[in-house]
């Protein structure tokens, strides 16, 4: 069982913990000696999962761009080589093309240094094999050996080599826009299109260089492409409100017909039509549904389960498919696709309103370059045809009012906490008046309203892993939000273990 100190590194699927000092309060513990216990400790995970010795094992190692990437970079390469691996370096790279490198330069194993959207002083490790990424519970294993102090044995025949494989990425993401658009200028499929990036300076920058200025995109007024680790403009998340307003200016600013934005790994990403329209959270799932069903008729969309209504109607009324709530956690949402699949349910896509999207053509990978790939593929053949982007999600429904609000937890055992007051919530709705609650939710509670008491939802639920209860409610009348905050207040006021 993991002690408190390994503990704190496990983040759901990943290893994330502080990597550089400056910020007050925030301790640097992901030291070098302690990032060379993890790297031996995958060493030794990697090895009993494929059946090979260390010193038969191909590793493959990339980064993003913050500041202490170089130094964790030389420190687990340097385990790898002392292990007896052969490990290809890739340097600044995404993390969908670590995984990448598993298929087309058959590494048994590969591990991408980022902490996502994180804060520069904060980095960590997300391994992949063939398979995909790693479960929590891989995780917890290659931390236990770290605690425990095993280690593989010291080999003198490791290797160490320095590849582009970025370029090979960027070059297969080319091909498939090639093909699929298919156009008269068949090496230049986006001539006469004009698309901005936003890369807030992570690893995405290479996507308006690669890929769109390579097929004949005019990419002046992309945002933001040099990589910088201290991320000195905007966070570099399609959630965030400010970095979504920059990609919204740099499109308007440059008269563009589409702009994307990427986080600092490039496993998410988000969209802005040439309306200045952001395809965003339940827009992108709209967007990415529609394209995903095609050829799949009647297939199910998994999604987590802070989706709208609105978006339900469109993919089962106006797609004809079906939709999978689930929970929240990308990895939650990617493995119930391919259980559905698995038992023969048709699931072509599994995406979560963060700009986690992974289709099952793309190996069920979450890669926010191939979803942006996908949908300017759609733009190309839409103007074909003279249609817009837009009009691919003309019959979704938006909410006219939404507002989230994180309660803390603030009993010990937060999780038993949370787990009793959705257990009571769930008695009280059920009893209440003009209360409905879904029977097709799977994560928290999730409880709608007719226009006499609210016109809309709220679903309250626990955090993946920290001790905080979120509330989203969504309303499609002028103080609806007010309404159904108002009445479920009633209800939290009589509750222990919330600060409200």
């Amino acid at each position: 069982m993991l002690n408190d100190f390994y503990k704190q590194f496990k983040s759901g699927t990943d290893i994330r913990g502080v990597a550089v000092g400056g910020v007050e309060g925030q301790n640097v513990n992901l030291t070098d000696s302690v990032i060379a216990d993890m790297a031996d400790g995958f060493v030794l995970w990697l090895s009993k999962k494929v059946n090979k010795p260390a010193d038969k094992l191909k590793i493959s190692v990339g980064r993003d761009s913050r500041i202490s990437g170089p130094r964790i970079t030389d420190t687990v390469t340097g385990r790898f080589v002392r292990a007896g691996a052969e490990v290809v370096c890739c340097g600044l790279a995404s993390t969908p093309s670590m995984f990448m490198t598993t298929v087309d330069l058959a590494c048994d194993g590969a591990l991408q240094i980022t902490a996502s959207h994180h804060p520069f002083n904060r980095n960590g490790l997300k391994f992949f094999t063939r398979d995909g990424g790693l479960e929590g519970s891989d995780i917890e294993a290659i931390l236990q050996y770290a605690q425990d102090g095993q280690h593989p044995e010291q080999k003198d025949c490791g290797t160490k080599t320095d590849y582009d494989y970025m370029t090979d990425y960027a070059n297969g993401l080319c091909d498939k826009i090639k093909r699929e658009v298919n156009a008269d200028d068949y090496d230049h499929p986006l001539k006469g299109f004009k698309i901005v990036v936003d890369a807030g300076n992570g690893a995405g920058g290479f996507y308006a260089d690669k890929v769109l200025a390579a097929l004949g995109a005019d990419t002046e007024g992309s945002r933001y492409l040099e990589p910088d680790g201290m991320f000195p403009n905007h966070v570099p998340n399609p959630e965030d409100a400010e970095a979504m307003k920059s990609i919204c200016e740099a499109v308007r600013e440059a008269n563009a017909d589409l702009g994307v934005i990427f986080d600092t790994d490039v496993d998410r990403g988000g969209a802005v039509d040439s309306k200045g329209n952001e395809i965003n959270r339940n827009r992108l799932v709209a967007v990415a549904a529609a394209i995903a069903l095609e050829g799949n008729d009647g297939g199910t969309i998994v999604t987590d389960s802070i989706t709208s209504s609105g978006l339900k109607d469109f993919i089962e009324n106006d797609l004809g498919g079906k939709h999978y709530r689930y929970r929240r956690g990308y990895k939650n949402v990617i493995d119930k696709a391919l259980e559905l699949n698995a038992g023969g349910i048709n699931c072509p896509l599994a995406i979560e309103t963060s700009g986690h999207a992974a289709m099952r053509e793309n190996y069920f990978l979450d890669d926010g370059a191939y979803l942006c790939t996908k949908i300017i593929i759609k733009a190309a053949q839409l103007r074909k045809q003279g249609k817009e982007l837009d009009e691919l999600t003309a019959g979704l429904r938006e909410p006219l009012e939404s507002r989230e609000i994180r309660y803390k937890i603030t009993e010990k055992d937060f999780r038993a906490c949370g787990e009793r007051i959705i257990a009571d919530l769930t008695a009280y709705a059920e009893a209440a008046d003009g209360w409905n609650v879904a029977d097709d939710n799977r994560e928290g509670i999730r409880v709608s309203f007719d226009k006499d008491h609210g016109d809309g939802w709220f679903l309250l639920r626990l955090s993946v892993h920290d001790p905080i209860m979120p509330l989203n409610i969504e309303s499609d009348s002028v103080g609806g939000v007010d309404i159904i905050l108002d009445s479920l207040k009633e209800f939290l006021q009589t509750t222990k273990g919330l600060e409200i």
